[in-house]
């Protein structure tokens, strides 16, 4: 008996150092921001020696326009850019998911923007996007068409697109992994059933790589949500509020404004925000896996 006890502990015992060590170095830095963000704290003073004000910040956020503001664009932002991200990335890997000479080449080139270090991403665009001497504007210049201000009325299509370049590589290698993944025996039957190339992506391709599209946009949502040395780098924010969104609003408020409070208590709403859209979309996986378990089910009746 107590061998088996033993057995069943040792996985446990040798998994313990390590759940114990990202035990610490997670809730540690979560536990100090929810501390910091009930305190009126600024970086003169130790968290230990500000005031405490209870919900005052999360209050003087709820009602702040600029915050609201913020939040909008990154709503907006974050939606837009997966959305498109998806489309592009997905629609890519059905593109290349063929034996064709040449085709790894034309692969590795597809992921080479995501490697870029975001700080050079916004700096080339900014380059790129410059009202005089940029790439754009000089192409349409020469094409007969005025310049754009893309970083001024058009900044946060601007960011956009920068954001849209830089990580539709991420959803398209995740996207070709799945699509080879594939079971092979479910096309071939679908192809001697007679079903065309697009009927083969609607009706298999597609529902089978869902858990796993679903998961690839929930990490890019997340990652959308924080963004910040693209558009720092581009706009700084600007002009106005137009292209400031929530993280980089929190950095500004920690470092200019000296609000640390407030900052942390802007951190907690980010955080709250993105643990309901992650539950969200598990929830939708599970329906997902539901669905489907219920349609195999159906065929073997069937």
């Amino acid at each position: 008996m107590r061998a088996q006890t033993l057995n069943r502990a040792t996985p446990y015992m040798f998994m313990a150092p390590a759940a114990i060590i990202m035990a610490i170095a997670l809730l540690y830095p979560l536990g100090y921001m929810i501390y910091g963000s009930f305190r009126d704290w600024n970086p003169s003073q130790s968290i230990g020696e500000s005031e405490f004000v209870g919900l005052k910040n999360y209050i003087t956020l709820f009602f702040d326009p600029a915050f609201r503001e913020s939040l909008s664009v990154t709503l907006t932002f974050a939606f837009v850019v997966v959305a498109a991200e998806m489309v592009l990335g997905v629609g890519l890997a059905l593109l290349l998911d063929r034996n064709i000479r040449g085709m790894s080449v034309l692969r590795t080139l597809f992921i080479l923007p995501m490697m870029i270090a975001p700080v050079v991403v916004g700096l080339m665009w900014r380059y790129m996007y410059h009202p005089t001497v940029g790439t754009f504007n000089t192409m349409l210049k020469s094409w007969g068409f005025d310049g754009i201000d893309w970083l001024g009325q058009n900044a946060l299509l601007s960011v956009i697109i920068a954001d849209v370049w830089q990580w539709t590589p991420f959803i398209f290698i995740l996207a070709l992994a799945a699509l080879q993944s594939l079971p092979r025996s479910a096309l071939e039957a679908a192809r001697i059933d007679g079903a065309t190339a697009w009927q083969q992506i609607i009706h298999i391709k597609l529902p089978l790589m869902m858990p796993v599209l679903i998961v690839t946009g929930l990490l890019r949502l997340i990652d959308a949500f924080k963004v910040l040395e693209v558009i720092l780098v581009m706009t700084e924010g600007g002009p106005g509020l137009s292209t400031e969104i929530v993280a980089l609003r929190i950095s500004r408020t920690a470092t200019e404004f000296r609000e640390l409070g407030v900052a942390a208590a802007m951190s907690n709403y980010l955080l709250m925000l993105l643990l309901l859209l992650t539950v969200a979309m598990f929830a939708i996986t599970r329906l997902q896996e539901a669905r489907a378990q219920r349609a195999a089910r159906q065929i073997q009746e069937d």
